[in-house]
């Protein structure tokens, strides 16, 4: 059988966020119908675009062309395409993906689309959502965490009394630490981090469960993901700046997403009033994720529930932890369906 990836071809195309910021679309382009409309996919905190075309047997992107989506990738400002910039979710969500629907709907002549999106940036187009900013969004799949984070103790303990200390000196955590750090706390973080995770060789993956979250690994189950795809993603992961890590701080502290520069329409708090949305959300989480509990989600959806009753979906994925659950080995049997069912309802 030949595969959907064999027959794809990328058309890249270079834009500017609200605020002058740079952007990018990748719209993957197949031989098959692609009648259903577009659909936007969002990349997770210190990743990119390609993070959701893994190597593995088959990816989101397969699965939507497959069903006949018109398949767009952003790259925003928090990309790792990008040199590195201190960013907010403030940002994100006002000028990032506002500029991104527009461009997309211009370019499709659609008048809507639906969306996919990971991590903070499900958590940063869930602001731009309930606020109000995204009007064209019909439908988004959200993974891992919306509009309420909920931690694990230990995150919550490095968030708090870790991050004032590693912020002196440091605007950002370099999961990869690609330049070898040289000053004496990136050196003894690297190393105590290493320590810490004897279950796996891969730095990488060693620092994104220190970066992004807390376990053994924190990212993913190792069970889920084959060995080339580990391999890979030690190149696909990036700069967490400091400034994301004093928003999550606040956001914690106050038990739901906050704004910290509250301006041009952004709420002080996303889920203290009803959505200024009719879109309809599909909240995903694995069972098993270590970076924001499945309480994230619960909550949530609980919300959403209070003000748009029957609408809107909770799919807790029983042994999925956080980002295998686009990159995992058998994701296209167990996740994808459910995904693709939900934009087509």
């Amino acid at each position: 059988m030949t595969s959907v990836r064999s027959r794809v071809r990328d058309e890249v195309h270079f834009l500017e966020a609200g605020d002058g910021a740079p952007l990018s679309l990748i719209r993957v382009l197949g031989d098959l119908d692609a009648s259903k409309g577009p659909v936007l996919l969002v990349h997770g905190v210190a990743m990119r675009a390609e993070s959701f075309r893994p190597p593995t047997r088959q990816g989101l992107v397969d699965a939507l062309l497959a069903d006949g989506w018109d398949v767009w990738m952003l790259n925003w400002r928090g990309s790792i395409d990008f040199g590195p910039l201190p960013w907010t979710l403030d940002d994100v969500a006002l000028y990032d993906h506002p500029a991104a629907v527009r461009y997309i709907l211009e370019r499709t002549g659609s008048g809507t689309l639906r969306a996919i999106a990971h991590c903070q940036g499900s958590t940063s187009l869930s602001m731009a959502v309930v606020a109000g900013l995204v009007p064209e969004i019909e439908v988004i799949v959200s993974n891992a965490v919306s509009l309420h984070p909920s931690l694990r103790p230990f995150s919550r303990v490095k968030l708090h009394a870790l991050r004032p200390v590693l912020q002196r000196g440091n605007a950002y955590v370099d999961i990869p630490w690609r330049d070898g750090p040289e000053r004496l706390v990136p050196r003894v973080t690297r190393n105590a981090v290493r320590l810490w995770h004897p279950e796996c060789g891969n730095p990488t993956c060693n620092m994104a469960s220190f970066a992004l979250g807390s376990g053994h690994p924190a990212l993913w189950r190792h069970a889920n993901i084959d060995a080339a795809t580990h391999e890979w993603a030690s190149t696909e992961f990036g700069r967490v700046p400091m400034s994301f890590y004093a928003q999550l701080a606040a956001s914690d502290r106050a038990g739901q997403f906050v704004s910290v520069r509250a301006r041009h329409g952004l709420p002080e708090r996303f889920a203290a009033a009803p959505p200024r949305s009719d879109a309809r959300f599909a909240l995903f989480t694995g069972t098993h994720n270590r970076v924001f509990l499945p309480d994230s989600q619960r909550a949530t959806h609980a919300f959403l529930e209070r003000h748009q009753p029957g609408r809107h979906t909770l799919h807790l994925l029983d042994g999925y932890g956080h980002a295998d659950v686009f990159l995992g080995a058998r994701a296209h049997v167990d996740v994808f369906p459910r995904m693709l069912a939900e934009l087509n309802r």
